[in-house]
């Protein structure tokens, strides 16, 4: 039996820091040294996050506080990891950002999508996209990690395997409804319960910037993609549905898009191909993914319209934050990358 390593999580009190916590204190490899707060310093984690009673007796700490460890995941608002990167080097072996600050490995693309100026471009280069699925040889070799967005691990996921095999053609629609904990924990005008229950709410039509990081990683073979994003705010706490519409290349047919994922994803812990016949759950849904590390996908092909739609689902703060970290960290360290992570979701919920 190898010897623990150490672990701490830099912005412990958020919805991802929570979901983090909750992983890794199953993990039979990892101790939890610290978790940090500024609001909450000096309270039981249990405050913020209840589900974790008689599960741990830490505390949170500022984060000046914070000690060296083996491991660091940095789980802090977008722009603040790339102010204090530098120092945190000096704290952790190795990093794992949940933030957005090192998706993109180009500084004038960051700051075109992000509309601010990137403080430690020299950095970029160095942080491995995090998903495992299409990067799992960059992450097992690398110092440093960058989990994806959300709904940019969805639709890189539902879409990766059609783009590789030279089916679809570039222009790519995604329709993505959005839950509301991927608005993070602090609360405004659109989270207040009278104005966000009951909502289908259209809030960015145009213009999203998880695009970027789509554009990026399936800019692979000659292919550059054409992506439009619309994303609707639906009543679901947890999870993230994309529907995707694609035009599929001349005489591609059903069996060539089930190939297509079957020898990309065959050997995949993670992903499962869902396209049933009958009954309730004949394609992708959240709803039945919630706490788990999984990413479903299905397809319906529709000959009239010569249009391939592409649906895919996963809990946004597991698969597209939280457990999509821990993955990484798994293949980072060589365990065996489903450890802490087997969770399989409950029905009815």
């Amino acid at each position: 039996m190898r010897n623990k390593i150490s672990v701490s999580i830099l912005g412990g009190s958020g919805y991802a820091g929570g979901e983090l916590l909750r992983i890794l204190l199953q993990h039979p490899n990892v101790e939890v040294s610290q978790v940090t707060s500024r609001k909450f310093e000096g309270q039981f984690v249990t405050v913020v996050h209840p589900n974790l009673r008689k599960r741990t007796s830490l505390s949170f700490i500022g984060p000046e506080k914070l000690e060296r460890c083996d491991l660091l995941f940095v789980a802090l608002p977008n722009g603040e990891s790339m102010n204090q990167v530098m120092q945190l080097i000096n704290k952790a072996k190795k990093i794992i950002d949940l933030g957005a600050d090192f998706r993109l490995h180009n500084k004038s693309i960051f700051e075109e999508w992000y509309k601010q100026q990137h403080i430690s471009p020299h950095l970029l280069t160095k942080f491995v996209y995090g998903i495992c699925e299409l990067h799992r040889s960059e992450i097992k070799k690398s110092r440093f990690v960058a989990c994806a967005g959300c709904e940019a691990t969805v639709s890189i996921l539902a879409l990766y395997p059609l783009i590789k095999h030279n089916l679809i053609e570039s222009k790519i629609i995604i329709d993505a409804k959005m839950s509301s904990s991927q608005a993070g924990v602090s609360p405004t005008l659109s989270s207040h319960h009278p104005e966000r229950a009951g909502a289908v709410r259209s809030y960015m039509p145009t213009g999203h910037r998880h695009a970027a990081e789509i554009i990026q990683e399936l800019s692979i073979n000659g292919f550059i993609p054409d992506i439009a994003i619309s994303a609707t705010a639906i009543d679901m706490v947890r999870g993230l549905l994309v529907t995707c519409h694609v035009s599929p290349k001349r005489n591609i047919t059903e069996k060539n898009i089930w190939s297509s994922y079957r020898e990309v994803y065959r050997n995949e812990p993670f992903i499962r191909i869902v396209k049933e016949k009958r009954g309730l759950y004949r394609y992708p849904e959240p709803k039945i993914l919630q706490g788990t590390n999984y990413c479903d996908i299905g397809f319906e092909m529709d000959s009239r319209s010569n249009r391939l739609v592409i649906i895919a689902a996963i809990d946004n703060l597991v698969k597209g934050t939280a457990g999509q970290a821990v993955q990484a960290m798994n293949v980072m360290y060589g365990y065996e990358e489903i450890t802490a992570l087997e969770f399989t979701g409950l029905h009815p919920i």
